[in-house]
């Protein structure tokens, strides 16, 4: 069975809400994320086990990428953030 991975991104600093959302496992390409309620995210793949990268995009229309931003230890529940990129203006 496919673990459910359900991110929720969140402040971006004014660029607006997220539009669409992408995530990416060391061993896997980029697969887009369809909103499941409110501001998560889900992704029915099999992550477990496998360091994550993010991309957004905002109402705003900025895209950007959160590269390695969860390590493969990972388990659910956990919180991690980024607070090196922000989208530019």
């Amino acid at each position: 069975m496919a673990d459910p991975t359900l991110p929720a991104p969140w402040n971006l600093g004014g660029s607006g809400s997220v539009a669409a959302a992408w995530v990416k496992g060391d061993k896997t390409g980029w697969i887009q994320m369809s909103r499941n309620w409110g501001a998560n995210w889900q992704a029915l793949a099999g992550l477990t086990g496998q360091g994550l990268s993010f991309a957004v995009t905002s109402t705003g229309g900025q895209y950007m990428q959160f590269l390695n931003v969860v390590p493969g230890w990972w388990t659910f529940g956990q919180t991690f953030a980024n607070n090196d990129q922000n989208f530019a203006y």
